[in-house]
């Protein structure tokens, strides 16, 4: 954890990436039961849930799990492309994984679910914007986010 004179990432304060494993893992073995997510999920890659759980890691300030295997945001957006998510379907998969949290022991500090549910709901929404038709993926080494305590900034401007 960080020192006494500095904040603690969002990955130490949830105790480091085996926690998000955890809630990937509890969440993704949920899905295909689920009759609004299960055929979005269809098919999915038993390491689906571990190359989430890097993503969001890196993404809350852990190591590089996820693009040190060779991943990328603009990967990730380019899998959500031609999708064509609704909103029904990401709601459901916020109240899912708020439920997971929770059995998955993640902090339950109004500080820490903040920030979670500020990138939940930021990401998802973009997911869904990006899984529409006329979707443009980002360029080649498009920066992953970085999310932490606060809000991300101006408004996205597509």
């Amino acid at each position: 954890m960080g020192s006494a004179d500095t904040i603690p990432t969002l990955v130490e304060w949830a105790g480091g990436t085996e926690a998000f494993g955890r809630l990937t893992a509890l969440f993704y073995a949920r899905v295909p039961e689920d009759p609004i997510l299960g055929p979005v999920f269809a098919g999915m890659d038993p390491h689906h849930a571990a190359h989430v759980a890097a993503f969001i890691a890196e993404v809350f300030g852990g190591p590089t799990g996820y693009t040190g295997n060779g991943g990328s945001h603009r990967a990730m957006i380019v899998r959500h492309m031609g999708r064509h998510l609704t909103e029904t379907q990401r709601r459901r998969w916020i109240d899912m994984m708020l439920d997971t949290l929770d059995e998955a022991g993640l902090p339950s500090d109004p500080e820490f679910r903040a920030a979670v549910v500020g990138y939940l709901e930021w990401g998802t929404r973009l997911a869904v914007i990006n899984s529409a038709d006329g979707a443009v993926p980002p360029p080649e080494g498009a920066p992953m986010p970085g999310w932490n305590w606060g809000p991300p900034g101006g408004p996205y401007r597509g």
